[in-house]
């Protein structure tokens, strides 16, 4: 089974990407603030960046070792790669495309990624969604041992991203590949990666699984990017915890105990609507906004997600004066710092 073996030091303006990881055969999700240093990982492992320090290894054996002089080259690593703008030739066909990076034609890609139809077409005819199954024929066709994806679904609609995300998902179980993957997207990352590493600024804050992420978020950052309402405030102990004065006004309770400036973190679902006379935190409807089989309403601080169904609850309106509570078990807490 193949395991990569990540240990590297690549300076970044303003910053130095410093990562160690292993990836075996599965799919491991990046994400991050733009700029955090996820598609310069991508490109160090497909040696199209040359790190300070450090070693990229497949089952033991160095693609790169600074300490050695070792460096391979691109075209010397088994590494299928689909970089953000799928990167395909203008003027080869769809099979041309995979026959150049293949050497050979290979129907039988084409057939398993679901383009076969497309073979003689060219990328100028395709869709988001069809570029996007050509690319990855195109990776696959290297033989790989390492694939690499930089934001694939990034130049594809809502209803595409989501058919293509479940195609995708199928096909990487299938192939069993040490598999990376960035995107912007948790959505993304949680259905398609066991484990999802969250950079910041060069370094992997938390590598778990979705699941662990959206319960325990080991920063603001984190619970940003898994969606969470994230605001500061100032903490004064209570009997149960911590009663926070949040920036801009109200208060939460939180079983957590803490004292002075911090910033709490409150996913959307865990915020229930309330009278804004009975309640100690009040907001502002911004819009009310249906997703999927939810409504999003958004205030002027947070976002609330109910069901569709809110025929109990208020009638909201754009402009509307709204309360909201949330259980205080449910709010988490950070030492004060940047998100």
């Amino acid at each position: 089974m193949d395991s990569l073996d990540i240990d590297i030091v690549l300076p970044r303006r303003g910053f130095e990407l410093r990562v160690a990881l292993t990836c075996a055969a599965e799919t491991v999700a990046l994400i991050g603030p733009s700029g955090a240093g996820k598609s310069s990982l991508l490109r160090a492992v497909a040696g199209l960046e040359h790190p300070a320090h450090g070693h990229v290894t497949l089952n033991a054996v160095a693609w790169f070792d600074r300490a050695r002089g070792l460096d391979l080259a691109p075209e010397e690593r088994r590494v299928g790669y689909v970089p953000q703008d799928y990167g395909l030739f203008p003027h080869l066909t769809v099979a041309g495309n995979v026959r150049f990076a293949g050497g050979r034609d290979r129907p039988d890609l084409l057939e398993r990624v679901g383009i076969a139809h497309l073979a003689p077409v060219y990328p100028r005819e395709l869709s988001g969604g069809e570029r996007q199954r050509v690319a990855l024929a195109r990776a696959l066709a290297r033989e790989p041992h390492v694939l690499l994806m930089d934001e694939p679904f990034a130049a594809l609609d809502v209803i595409t991203r989501g058919r293509v995300r479940a195609e995708l998902a199928v096909l990487l179980a299938g192939i069993r590949l040490p598999t990376l993957l960035v995107t912007h997207a948790f959505e993304d990352a949680a259905a398609l990666a066991p484990r999802v590493g969250v950079l910041e600024r060069g370094r992997i804050v938390q590598l778990a699984s979705a699941d662990d992420l959206l319960a325990r978020p080991a920063s603001p950052t984190v619970a940003a990017l898994t969606g969470a309402n994230v605001i500061a405030g100032i903490a004064r102990p209570s009997a149960q915890g911590a009663i926070i004065q949040l920036a801009g006004g109200g208060e939460l309770e939180t079983t957590t105990q803490a004292t002075g400036a911090v910033q709490i973190a409150v996913h959307p679902w865990d915020m229930v609507l309330s009278d804004p006379a009975s309640s100690s935190l009040i907001d502002t409807v911004v819009s009310i906004v249906p997703v999927g089989g939810n409504v999003v309403t958004r205030l002027t601080r947070f976002a609330v997600q109910t069901g569709a169904d809110r025929s109990e609850g208020p009638t909201l309106v754009p402009g509307q004066v709204v309360g909201l509570s949330v259980t205080p078990s449910k709010v988490r807490v950070f030492a004060d710092g940047p998100t």
